[in-house]
């Protein structure tokens, strides 16, 4: 199955009780866990994992995916845990919908890997939804890269991106600290879905003087 739009995500997680392992990300744990809490944008929220570890921290998370059987998902595991007055889920299309500038102190992003008509847009527009002073994370499969890995689940080559390509929309002047990385891929992460291609990333900061 490869998933490139709604209604093939929307498949993909109707197939199984769980697509993804509810854990969050390791490249959000790894950058995010000595940030202040704050306002938080979680894009292409999926089943909500790396969205709930933010709201047990302490952030106010609005997460946002285009699939609402994934979102439908999350918000349960939301409530279950006891957090569901500290997340917004938003049932949105990244290709069209513009987040609040200036709004969030951490944006991420992880694993974008939709088919969509203007992705410089997506990542400009995620770009300037980071307040001064915040930080901006987009994580990837290392582009150029083709495998199946669970739930029969595949992505074209053709819809990966690389760390570059994000850096690329960003304006020096009101970035600093602008990282681009090949990062090895979450062991856990591999065992679990048989794809060991490494994570590209992509971390900057808003400049607090804007």
């Amino acid at each position: 199955m490869r998933a490139t739009d709604r209604e093939s995500y929307d498949r993909l997680y109707r197939s199984t009780s769980a697509v993804w392992s509810g854990r969050a990300n390791r490249q959000l744990v790894d950058e995010a866990d000595g940030l202040p809490p704050g306002r938080a944008l979680d894009a292409g929220c999926g089943e909500g994992g790396d969205a709930l570890w933010l709201a047990e921290r302490g952030w106010r998370v609005t997460a946002v995916d285009f699939s609402r059987v994934a979102l439908e998902r999350a918000a349960a595991g939301a409530r279950a845990r006891g957090l569901a007055d500290r997340v917004e889920w938003v049932h949105a299309d990244l290709d069209r919908w513009a987040p609040p500038a200036g709004r969030f102190d951490l944006v991420t992003a992880h694993y974008l890997h939709a088919s969509w008509s203007d992705r410089a847009g997506v990542f400009r527009r995620l770009a300037a939804a980071v307040a001064p002073g915040g930080t901006l994370l987009v994580v990837g499969h290392q582009h150029g890269a083709a495998w199946e890995h669970g739930h029969q689940h595949a992505h074209d080559p053709d819809v990966l991106h690389r760390a570059e390509d994000v850096a690329a929309v960003l304006d020096p002047a009101e970035w600093e600290g602008v990282v681009t990385e090949t990062r090895e891929r979450d062991p856990e992460a591999t065992a679990r879905t048989g794809n060991p291609v490494p994570d590209t990333v992509l971390v900057a900061r808003r400049s607090a003087a804007q």
